[in-house]
C-alpha cells in the first residue's frame, strides 16, 4: 500500500537515513514500496533527549531510522523503558509502555515510535510543560 507524504515548503523528512528538503512549494511524495520515512517534526536530537520519556523515545527512533543497526540501541531502549516503567504508576500508561516494547521487538519501530509520542504528551502534562 503506497504512502502519501504532503509535504510544505521547505518541510525536511529523513528517507532510509537520508534527510530530504522540500522545494518552495507544497509538493506530494508517493512511496510505492516499504520505507523509513521521519518528518522533522518527529526527529529528536540527541541534546533534546532531556526527561525520561524522551529517554525511551530516542533509540527507537534510532532504531526505526537505522534499521541495520537496531541491536545497537535495543538495550538502551529496554533499559530507559524499564526505568520509567518502575516509576510510573498510571495503569494506562504502563499498558501503553507494554505496547510499546510489543512493537519493538517485532521491529514494528514506527508504531512503537508513535506510541513514545503519548508518553512524552504525559510526562508533558505531569511536569507542565506547554508542548
Amino acid at each position: 500500500m503506497p504512502l502519501k507524504l504532503s509535504l510544505k515548503p521547505g518541510e525536511r523528512f529523513v528517507l532510509n537515513g537520508a534527510v530530504v528538503q522540500n522545494g518552495d512549494r507544497r509538493g506530494t511524495l508517493v512511496l510505492q514500496n516499504k520505507a523509513s520515512v521521519l518528518r522533522e517534526k518527529d526527529i529528536m536530537q540527541e541534546e533534546e533527549v532531556t526527561t525520561p520519556a524522551r529517554r525511551v523515545y530516542f533509540p527507537v527512533m534510532m532504531m526505526y531510522l537505522d534499521e541495520a543497526n537496531a541491536p545497537r540501541y535495543y538495550d538502551e531502549f529496554v533499559r530507559r523503558l524499564s526505568e520509567f516503567m518502575g516509576v510510573i504508576q498510571n495503569p494506562d500508561v504502563l499498558v501503553e509502555c507494554v505496547a510499546i516494547s510489543k512493537h519493538a521487538m517485532t521491529r514494528e519501530y514506527y508504531k512503537a515510535l508513535m506510541l513514545c509520542r503519548k508518553l512524552i504528551d504525559y510526562e508533558n502534562e505531569r511536569l507542565g510543560h506547554v508542548a
